[in-house]
C-alpha cells in the first residue's frame, strides 16, 4: 500500500506517535494485507500534509 511506503520513509514511530496509535497497529492497518480505518488513512496523509483534516 503506497500510505504504507509513505509512513515507512517518514518514520512510522512519529506518525503512530501524532496518531495516537501504537507503531505495531499502525504497521500492520498500512501492511498490504491490512484494512485500516478511514480516519488513520486521513491521519497519516494529514500527519505529511496532503489534503486538509
Amino acid at each position: 500500500m503506497v500510505i504504507g511506503d509513505i509512513a515507512r520513509s517518514k518514520g512510522m514511530a512519529a506518525i503512530a506517535n501524532n496518531l495516537h496509535v501504537a507503531r505495531e497497529s499502525l504497521y500492520r492497518s498500512l501492511s498490504p494485507h491490512g484494512n485500516p480505518p478511514f480516519s488513520t488513512v486521513v491521519g497519516v496523509l494529514h500527519n505529511e500534509g496532503i489534503g486538509s483534516g
